[in-house]
């Protein structure tokens, strides 16, 4: 058994309805607030409109290092006491950074790794309350915040257990109205940040067990989610799984699938999930052709979990994942302007992912470099 430490947020509600509660639980926090939402705050007009003394901050598309700057600063100059994010992954990832920000003073390029200097978060965030309404990230219980830095075209971390909010308010019907193209994106990223701990090297007793329950629902709803996005308990079976994801990957790592996605996502647009949907399975075949007997079995659990089948296997498993992706429309990273003459690069970048290093294999430049053959 691999020693282990955990890092739980402080307090989570899930439910139906549960957003009711966020106006009294921002109160506790003091005010003004600080909301973060995403290109149309108007989606969410009920629920802001019942918040007490508030500025709000838009995003449309992935955080950058000058959108973080950008909400701190005006969160100075309206001395907010208190942030919120309400809103998919990148939302909540901007919002957290923000929270660092203000609790901490600096601009992000202080903070950042790999594109910037690094120092450690050495001060408590703000007050900061998250409220998801996709299900894929799992972001509002981990420790970091991705922001893409355009000029070097990586994504980087802010990074710290100082950062986890405060509070995670998880309705599932706030994903009601998410469109089919991002049920399908952030539900395969949620069902991957289940099942990359669960074979990855720092894997451990705890984190298997939220694990094996995210991919159980992941199984269960992901693709009744696609195929019917009023369908309540599909959206709270995809919703517990980016919960149990994000539980999960804060403490185990993570492996390739996301070593390529982080790399690819700063050299694109292309949304961190289908990027994660995409890569899934090539990754997972490279992994099983190299496997211990006991990553074997672990895949073996993957596929029972996810097909229901309790004589499942890993081959299972992988056709399960097969077709899925297919069934929920996947596109391949060839439609994301990628190509064959970018895979020196590519596999250069996504060996020395920190992701990567969690990988249940240790996957050659050659095995690399097929995988993203086989996602182009």
């Amino acid at each position: 058994m691999n020693p282990f430490a955990l890092q739980l947020p402080p307090r989570i509600l899930f439910g139906s309805g549960a957003v009711a509660e966020l106006a009294a639980a921002a109160a506790d926090y003091g005010d003004p607030i600080l909301v973060v939402t995403g290109a149309s705050p108007q989606r969410f007009a009920s629920v802001l409109g019942a918040l007490g003394p508030h500025d709000v901050v838009t995003l449309a598309g992935e955080p950058t290092i000058d959108d973080a700057r950008k909400a701190a600063e005006l969160g100075r100059a309206c001395g907010s006491q208190v942030v919120i994010g309400i809103g998919g992954g990148s939302v909540i990832d901007l919002a957290k950074a923000t929270a660092m920000l203000l609790g901490n003073g600096g601009d992000p390029l202080d903070y950042l790794e790999v594109v910037g200097r690094g120092q450690p978060i050495t001060a408590a965030s703000v007050p900061m309350i998250a409220v998801p309404t996709t299900a894929g990230t799992g972001a509002e219980v981990t420790a970091n915040a991705v922001l893409t830095s355009p000029s070097d075209a990586l994504k980087a971390s802010l990074r710290s257990p100082l950062m986890v909010p405060r509070l995670a308010i998880v309705d599932p019907d706030l994903t009601l109205s998410c469109p089919v193209s991002v049920t399908a994106a952030s539900g395969m990223d949620a069902l991957t940040q289940c099942l990359e701990p669960y074979v990855s090297v720092k894997a451990n007793p705890v984190t298997d067990g939220w694990a094996r329950t995210g991919l159980i629902h992941a199984g269960r709803g992901l693709r009744l989610a696609f195929h019917d996005g009023a369908d309540r308990g599909a959206r709270s079976d995809m919703a517990l799984a980016s919960l149990m994801g994000g539980l999960a990957l804060a403490n185990a790592k993570l492996g390739a699938v996301h070593g390529f996605a982080g790399v690819l996502g700063g050299m694109s647009s292309a949304s961190h999930g289908a990027l994660c949907a995409a890569l899934l399975v090539p990754v997972c075949r490279a992994n099983l052709a190299r496997a211990s007997a006991e990553s074997r079995r672990r895949f073996d659990d993957v596929a029972r979990w996810l097909t229901g089948d309790r004589d499942a296997s890993a081959a299972d498993g992988l056709a399960w994942l097969a077709e899925t992706v297919v069934e929920v429309r996947i596109p391949a990273l060839s439609s994301y302007g990628f190509s064959a003459a970018q895979t020196k690069e590519v596999v250069a970048k996504v060996a020395r992912a920190s992701s990567t290093a969690g990988n249940p294999v240790v996957l050659s430049p050659a095995e690399l470099a097929a995988i993203y053959a086989a996602a182009l």
